[in-house]
């Protein structure tokens, strides 16, 4: 191949953003084919991709278009499974927005299909691997003049979120992020985490648990202390202190001018988390053109979205029962051994 014909599926606000940014900012890839199940919404989709792009409300149908060679998919994510395994029977290769699925189960049956086809196939939208900070420190830990990481300190932080968002949402949706991209950074496994509910904030709305601190330990003994807050009413603020043998390295956030004004010193924070990885979006979208053209996957695999899922549903379940619960994965298979 020598250009991606994407159908993407699922015209929300990210498969919106998605298209616009294949056909504006990415090379060797254009979107033909939208599809959403409410038929205005695939309209939109089509008016953003450009004169031309075909319409469809059917998955399997925009997936087996043959002009189309690649998939995007931006559904919610408890819409994931069909049209990933409709573009793994279809031999074509798959960017899926995290998560995989929304259960491990169906995260099972996605890595049996692909296993099954012989071809990795699935990349999972984790595009913290792409941001440029966190890269950055993985550069630094692999090194290894820091020493082996022993302490990981995280903070994932919103201004506020709907009225829908659940307790466990800051498991599956909020720490989803640094369950998958830790272990990266520090090339190791879970192997037991932990939910500890301290007090619970006031600006918390009617049964959200807010904030939490999740304590999760790899195989080698690193601990990673997260707090998820998301009602800290100041921004979107994300941290990451990697204590090493020899060193301490500090995830660097986008920088703004620091400013004196009004008899105070202050630095701006990011707003929202569209603003703070905008840019790692792009570099994850042109990484997975890049490699599929070639007959690749990079960033997260299916695996590896099947790894988190499984672990956050044992964060889920602590929520609950407040001890350590294990993460256990059956080992990776030799497939997904690179």
């Amino acid at each position: 191949m020598d250009e991606l014909r994407i159908a993407l599926i699922g015209c929300g606000m990210i498969g919106q953003q998605h298209i616009d940014r294949i056909q504006n900012r990415i090379k060797n890839a254009k979107v033909v084919a939208v599809c959403d199940v409410f038929e205005a919404g695939a309209k939109k989709g089509a008016e953003i991709a450009g004169e031309g792009t075909k319409v469809y409300t059917d998955s399997a149908a925009a997936i087996n278009d043959p002009d189309v060679n690649a998939v995007v998919v931006t559904t919610p994510g408890a819409f994931h499974k069909d049209p990933v395994l409709q573009a793994i029977a279809a031999g074509k290769p798959v960017f899926t927005e995290k998560p995989l699925t929304n259960t491990a189960a169906e995260c099972k049956e996605i890595v049996d299909a692909e296993m099954a086809g012989g071809k990795h196939l699935v990349q999972v939208g984790f595009m913290r691997r792409y941001d440029r900070g966190y890269k950055q420190v993985k550069e630094l830990i692999d090194e290894g003049k820091f020493g082996a990481p022993m302490v990981l300190k995280c903070t994932h932080r919103a201004d506020g979120v709907d009225p829908s968002y659940t307790t466990a949402m800051a498991v599956t949706d909020t720490a989803i992020h640094e369950i998958d991209v830790l272990p990266w950074l520090i090339n190791d496994e879970w192997d037991e985490v932990q939910c500890i509910m301290p007090k619970t904030s006031s600006k918390a709305h009617e049964g959200l648990k807010d904030p939490q601190i999740m304590i999760m330990k790899t195989k080698t003994g690193i601990v990673t202390v997260l707090e998820v807050n998301v009602n800290c009413g100041f921004g979107y603020d994300i941290n990451c202190e990697v204590v090493c043998e020899n060193g301490v390295i500090n995830l660097p956030c986008p920088s703004f001018p620091t400013v004196r004004y009004a008899n105070n010193v202050s630095t701006k924070i990011e707003d929202n988390w569209i603003l703070r990885f905008m840019d790692s979006y792009d570099v994850e979208i042109q990484d997975w053109v890049d490699h599929a053209l070639k007959g690749e996957t990079g960033g997260s695999s299916a695996w590896d979205g099947y790894v988190a899922s499984i672990t956050a549903d044992a964060l889920v379940k602590s929520q609950t029962t407040g001890v350590a619960e294990k993460v256990v994965t059956g080992g990776t298979p030799d497939f997904y051994k690179k």
